[in-house]
């Protein structure tokens, strides 16, 4: 499952969240629920004035906790890749 951020298609391996630091508002709700600890305040300001929070990189779990409690639609996506069938 190819994801594009920043013009560039990567191929997802594990899970991983990919936050849109532009529709962020700062409210850091996903960072406090996030229990592997993988999403953090950043220290750059979108264009809005906010610190948005920020993907680590790895660790993440796919729980999509983080999705759920987000109060902004469409600033958080989970990608989980499909469990491979055990033959």
């Amino acid at each position: 499952m190819p994801v594009t951020t920043e013009g560039k298609a990567k191929t997802i391996v594990g899970p991983t969240v990919v936050i849109d630091p532009e529709m962020c508002k700062g409210c850091n709700l996903c960072t406090y629920v996030c229990a592997p600890e993988v999403l953090i305040v950043s220290e750059s300001l979108n264009h809005l004035g906010f610190h948005p929070a920020e993907y680590v990189g790895e660790g993440c779990t796919g729980c999509g906790v983080c999705f759920y409690t987000c109060p902004e639609p469409g600033a958080i996506i989970v990608y989980k890749p499909p469990r491979k069938s055990k033959k």
